[in-house]
């Protein structure tokens, strides 16, 4: 049988609260994140709106000498690290050491240092680059940062997997230990909202003036977020051993790839189709079992249609409950699959779905059981995670209420009986 991964702890920046407890409060009030951009001059770029978190002061979170190595990507990293610890119940002692990884996914990571960097080269001239300022680039340092203050000695990896870093990271970490290379995996994603991101989102004509209202008729795109949804995930006897407390057993998860245009879903949503029923076949469940879906749901245009046509083409005629955390959050671009991941603990454990606020007009074109404005409670067994991005990046994942469903057996290596 393969072995089972859990989710023991979760650890939460956002725009619409900070920790477990004011993020789920949140969800279940359907509370807007989206406020006017306070730093960077957004008006000056086209639009004002965004998830932006306003209350994270990194002081409340990290010693100065971090503060001092760290940007604000990874300082948010770090703090919904700690959050996530301190949520799991584990002790430094039980971290430090080469069995626990750090795994963090992002799209842009530190990108606002590099654009601070070229402003001043240009301004003053290399030589009045700084060189603390250098030392703080580059998304690489995210786990990096994570690994050094809980004394995790095992891998670390960035997986920069456009708007499905999450759950890229998420699934890559229950992979780490279900092939024992890792007993503890932080996991998860961090994103900065950006300028140099801003102002091509809004030459892309993908950006909404108000609101991101996924699937509704009148949509008219995305707004951006940022924030840092982290995870610990737990083999099943490191997590007995010290009698932690199970939120969510990892399941599985579908990847795959649209190979087809760098900004647009495929018109017929193949590759997403093949990368949710991967997720739900690998799970040893059928369609049939899932209780929700958290969709990418980014109030683009094709980005809805595509998913639209991927939930009837996967669960046919049945109305599965379909919601986007977007309509809160923003677009967290490689955060955004991490924080909504914990948005699924969230279900698992109220029985209830978050909403899509601002839905007002159905679109006979995206014919989905969108849950609308108010949560709604129901069954809440089995999730599944949608995250559909960027050139096709399809990462898909299903968690599960612990002890549900039996152990999912070793598929059989080819040639094997």
């Amino acid at each position: 049988m393969s072995p089972r991964v859990f989710v023991t702890g979760v650890g939460v920046v956002s725009s619409i609260g900070l920790g477990r407890e004011a993020f789920f409060r949140a969800l279940e009030s359907g509370a807007s994140g989206i406020s006017s951009v306070t730093s960077f001059d957004a008006v000056s770029l086209g639009r004002e709106k965004a998830g932006e978190v306003k209350d994270f002061d990194p002081r409340d979170h990290l010693t100065q000498g971090e503060q001092r190595r760290m940007g604000r990507c990874s300082a948010m990293a770090l703090a919904a690290a700690r959050m996530a610890i301190a949520d799991a119940g584990l002790e430094p002692a039980q971290l430090a050491g080469p069995r626990t990884a750090v795994v963090l996914g992002t799209t842009m990571g530190e990108a606002q240092i590099l654009a601070e960097l070229d402003h001043e080269w240009i301004l003053r001239g290399q030589k009045a680059v700084s060189r603390a300022m250098i030392s703080r680039y580059g998304s690489t340092l995210l786990p990096i940062h994570v690994a050094r203050a809980i004394g995790a000695r095992g891998m670390v990896l960035t997986l920069p997997a456009a708007c499905a870093a999450g759950n890229y990271a998420i699934g890559f970490a229950s992979d780490l230990i279900r092939a024992g290379r890792a007993d503890v995996v932080v996991t998860g994603a961090a994103e900065l909202l950006q300028e140099l991101q801003f102002s091509g989102f809004v030459r892309l004509a993908a950006m909404a003036p108000e609101r991101c209202q996924p699937f509704d008729k009148n949509r008219q795109g995305l707004l951006l977020g940022e924030g840092a949804g982290l995870l610990i995930v737990e083999s099943e006897a490191h997590a007995e051993r010290r009698g932690a407390r199970l939120q969510a057993e990892v399941r599985s998860h579908g990847l795959s790839c649209d190979a087809y245009h760098i900004t647009r879903p495929h018109p017929d949503a193949t590759g997403s189709i093949v990368a949710m029923r991967a997720a739900i076949e690998r799970s040893g469940i059928t369609a049939d079992d899932v209780d929700f879906v958290n969709a990418h749901g980014t109030g683009t245009h094709h980005n809805d249609l595509a998913e639209a046509k991927v939930v009837r083409e996967v669960f046919g005629s049945r109305r599965v409950p379909v919601s986007s955390m977007k309509s809160m959050l923003g677009h967290c671009m490689g955060a955004a699959s991490a924080l909504e991941a914990i948005g699924c603990i969230f279900t698992l454990e109220t029985g209830l779905y978050p909403p899509t606020i601002g839905y007002e007009t159905p679109d006979p074109e995206c014919d989905v059981e969108v849950v609308a404005n108010v949560a709604r409670r129901g069954k809440s067994d089995i999730v599944v995670n949608n995250s559909l991005a960027f050139g096709g990046y399809n990462s898909v994942t299903v968690f599960a209420k612990p002890g549900l469903l039996p152990p999912i057996p070793t598929p059989a290596v080819e040639g094997e009986a």
